[in-house]
């Protein structure tokens, strides 16, 4: 959430940074304008009346005192208290509707963010790999996988429907074999703490996060009484593991690590990726997320970002890093890279992770402080995630570059001693 008082100070410079997202914020600020000078109103008019009700409290204790007759103090005091409560009403409704305004109000680009309407307008940073050429003709993974036998989309169809899959086999044993190696390299070499948590999340930690009350629709309820979703990615939980807390800051950074399912409704995006394993509405992913002091939480967007490209590098799969623009963002990030794969069979590189800084956006809905010498005013704390990395994304990514004219797939030789020492996966 945007800090209301940067808002009303920043109008201007407010409604700018939102305009180089591609909206129109002009109705939504003036409408935040419009209650915070209620608000405004509203506050020294309720302060000023508990002032009075406080003077009018002595007052009557001086007429006891005197022996003198209180009941015309006490009534005033009565219908003093019952405007106060009318007022108090008033102003947490007042806050109740800027808060609820600005819950739907992204977060503002940082400066380094480049302008920009669409994917078409991102800068690309870095590559690493050259991709291969082939002396035959590529194939996708979801034919790679098909004519293993270590990949069925038509027997996951059949009891869940489109957009899930099966992996059997040496396609089973891989995942597990890119989660137990993704974990391994951030947990022993990269200093994350591995946690393992609930893949079920109420609705306020999905508020915390952003994923509500606006994208509502991608995400899957749970049936009943209960408030609980499936957890869209492990970010959701692991930045709320320090929900309502206030952090010492000599701690930070915080740096954590979790393997989880993933589950998402994929609303709004019917008719792109249909076939394969990139765009699922159940998927697994390794997450990393970061707690940071705002002054150096640029620098470890930078760190988190390599530690999610050191996977590929050890993997031995060509990437290349990209700076998004202001109109490509999520709607939590102050500042995004994408590392985006090399896939044979499209002949383009393909998102399989996402790292961004929210500075203050995300902990300022969850209520999450530090301060910064363990004593001392507290003050918000920036939260950092990225994949490092999708896990399916990962695979379709081995099928297809490790593929041989023979059908056979070649496990990258970091994988082996996670595969039991196979080198290759045949057809079963």
């Amino acid at each position: 959430m945007l800090d209301p008082v940067f808002v009303r100070d920043h109008l201007a410079e407010v409604e700018a940074r939102l305009r180089q997202r591609g909206l129109d914020p002009a109705a939504d600020l003036a409408d935040l304008a419009a209650l915070e000078a209620e608000r405004r109103r509203l506050i020294p008019a309720v302060e000023n009346l508990k002032r009075e009700q406080n003077a009018a409290g002595e007052a009557v204790a001086r007429a006891k005192r005197a022996g003198e007759d209180p009941t015309a103090v006490f009534a005033e005091n009565k219908a003093r208290a019952a405007r106060i409560r009318e007022l108090e009403g008033e102003l947490a409704d007042v806050e109740r509707r800027r808060d609820a305004r600005l819950l739907t109000l992204p977060n503002l680009p940082h400066a380094t963010v480049p302008a920009g309407r669409s994917s078409a307008d991102n800068v690309e940073v870095r590559r690493w790999g050259s991709p291969r050429t082939f002396d035959f003709a590529p194939r996708p993974h979801w034919e790679i996988g098909t004519a293993l036998g270590i990949l069925d989309f038509e027997r996951a169809a059949r009891m869940s429907g489109a957009r899930f899959s099966v992996l059997l086999g040496a396609g089973a044993r891989l995942a597990r074999a890119l989660i137990d190696f993704m974990l391994e390299l951030h947990v022993r070499e990269h200093g994350y703490l591995e946690v393992e948590p609930p893949f079920l999340v109420n609705a306020a930690a999905l508020v915390g996060t952003g994923n509500l009350p606006k994208f509502e629709q991608d995400l899957f309820r749970v049936a009943g009484e209960w408030d609980l979703y499936l957890i869209p990615t492990a970010e959701v939980p692991l930045t709320n593991l320090h929900r309502e807390e206030i952090l010492d800051g000599r701690r930070l950074p915080l740096k954590y690590t979790a393997y989880t399912p993933c589950f998402r409704s994929e609303a709004g995006s019917y008719g792109a990726d249909v076939r394969g394993l990139i765009r699922q509405h159940q998927f697994d992913k390794v997450e990393l997320v970061k707690f940071a002091a705002p002054e150096h939480s640029h620098d470890e967007l930078e760190g988190l970002t390599r530690d999610a490209e050191t996977v590929l590098e050890r993997l031995e799969l060509p990437y290349r890093r990209v700076l998004l623009c202001t109109g490509d963002m999520g709607f939590a990030s102050a500042k995004t890279y994408d590392i985006e794969v090399w896939l044979p069979s499209q002949e383009a590189y393909r998102e399989i992770s996402s790292c961004s800084n929210t500075e203050a956006f995300q902990a300022r809905r969850a209520q999450i402080r530090y301060r910064h010498d363990g004593t001392g005013k507290a003050q918000y704390a920036h939260t950092l995630n990225g994949s490092g990395l999708a896990v399916g994304r990962t695979l379709i990514a081995i099928l297809e570059n490790n593929q041989q004219a023979d059908g056979t797939v070649v496990i990258p030789e970091a994988l082996r001693a996670y595969m039991g020492g196979l080198e290759v996966i045949a057809p079963r």
